[in-house]
């Protein structure tokens, strides 16, 4: 069920260019003007505070939601002309909210995600992917499980398994480990990066920024609906830059052991 990307490292796989949204009955956008790439081979970080544009982008970026201006490209092509199973094929799509009200097994919502390929010939690896993404997110055990019997956490690995049986290597995920406890937002962390490794672009939505700092490759910084910085890391995640946009002083210094700059605010 890996993904092997086709697309050389490097290359940019989706893309907005000034993109501007205004929801239906707002004064004012709530996203003005941003740009982002999201390469091959990377792990590429949405940060900011809360209302500052990320999940509107993330939205834009995954088809969801069409801007008022400014073009949006998966490979090049414009993504609203890519029909809705193509793009299923393309990208997956891990949202916020994954409710599920009715009582199917965890399998079954896992084997969900493969519902792109149905009637084709990656068909005949269903059952690998299901069972890859299960143990993936630690679910095996509860694969005859049903889904509404499960903790908040859970229902979000069963989530992540869909998407990630989907097997695209194109990866949005929207607070990823929102819900999560310690050791299931770095098993998240580790799949992400680890698909970002075999080739896949990804983009994920966070709001822990020392998460962003040891993990991502390029880190998108928003603030009042704008893209405020985007690049490495290190360089955009700044004790200056964190305080303008978060209105709190910080302290940024590396690690003693990875030399991985950590962030901690000043009381």
């Amino acid at each position: 069920m890996s993904v092997v990307a086709s697309t050389a490292a490097g290359a940019v796989r989706l893309e907005a260019r000034n993109v501007t949204v205004t929801p239906a009955g707002s004064p004012a956008p709530v996203l003005t003007d941003a740009s982002i790439q999201v390469h091959a081979g990377e792990l590429h970080a949405l940060i900011g505070p809360n209302g500052a544009g990320k999940s509107t982008l993330f939205g834009v970026l995954a088809g969801d939601t069409t801007p008022d201006a400014g073009t949006v490209e998966l490979d090049g092509a414009a993504l609203r002309g890519i029909p809705p199973r193509a793009l299923a094929r393309l990208r997956a799509v891990l949202l916020q909210q994954n409710t599920v009200s009715f009582p199917f097994t965890v399998a079954e919502v896992v084997r969900m995600g493969r519902a792109p390929w149905a009637r084709t010939p990656a068909e005949d690896d269903d059952d690998a992917a299901v069972t890859q993404a299960l143990a993936l997110t630690d679910l095996t055990a509860f694969a005859d499980r049903g889904v509404t019997s499960l903790s908040g956490g859970e229902r979000a690995r069963a989530a992540l398994a869909r998407v990630l049986a989907q097997a695209c290597d194109v990866l949005l995920l929207d607070e990823p480990t929102a819900a999560l406890d310690l050791r299931h937002q770095e098993d998240v962390l580790r799949i992400a990066r680890a698909r970002a490794r075999e080739g896949a672009a990804v983009a994920v939505v966070l709001h822990d920024l020392n998460a962003a700092l040891r993990v991502a490759d390029r880190v998108t910084l928003l603030a009042h609906g704008r893209v405020v910085a985007s690049g490495a890391p290190a360089a955009v995640l700044t004790g200056a830059a964190i305080e303008e946009v978060y209105g709190q002083p910080v302290d940024v210094f590396p690690h003693p052991a990875t030399g991985v700059p950590v962030v901690t605010p000043r009381s």
